[in-house]
């Protein structure tokens, strides 16, 4: 993974409205307590790493068996990590691993916030492809935050899930 991976990433999920947030791993939990603090409560799915929630500040809840009417709370938010990230198109790929959780958990609540480690950055769609940890898991692609547009082309977010996507990213091991 290069850096300039990293800068098309952000770019790229940066022009689909996605707040994209540059941090080292000493400063991940001050940010994600900021990014949440408005928050009424977070959804954790399994695995959630605890540096990651040590700041909180707010209820966290399990996304093991809540339900959509449940997650449809509102301010409600989820965290999570994801298997993969496609720096071409500013693509995040979640497979429902470790911190990744049930589909449903980033369907749903308002505000989804992403981790992303620079190694888990590829650089287009056939690097993602190959770079699958378990090509036959269900994959959930998302690209910023849920909008369509009406007829007139005026942007609605929010419609299909999630109104706000921050991704945190977090630079190459040294």
């Amino acid at each position: 993974m290069t850096p300039e991976l990293s800068a098309l990433f952000a770019a790229r999920a940066g022009d689909y409205r996605a707040g994209v947030h540059p941090c080292t791993p000493a400063e991940l939990p001050d940010l994600l307590a900021t990014l949440l603090a408005g928050a009424s409560g977070v959804v954790l799915p399994a695995g959630t790493p605890p540096e990651w929630t040590a700041r909180l500040g707010r209820p966290t809840l399990s996304g093991d068996t809540l339900t959509a009417a449940q997650l449809d709370a509102p301010g409600l938010a989820v965290l999570t990590g994801c298997a993969l990230a496609v720096a071409e198109t500013g693509t995040l790929v979640l497979d429902g691993g470790v911190a990744q959780g049930r589909r449903l958990l980033t369907l749903v609540p308002d505000h989804h916030v992403c981790v992303v480690r620079a190694a888990q950055i590829v650089a287009d769609v056939p690097d993602l492809v190959i770079a699958l940890p378990d090509p036959t898991r269900p994959l959930t692609m998302i690209s910023g935050p849920s909008a369509t547009s009406d007829i007139e082309l005026n942007r609605v977010e929010g419609v299909h899930g999630p109104r706000r996507l921050d991704i945190v990213c977090l630079p190459p091991h040294r």
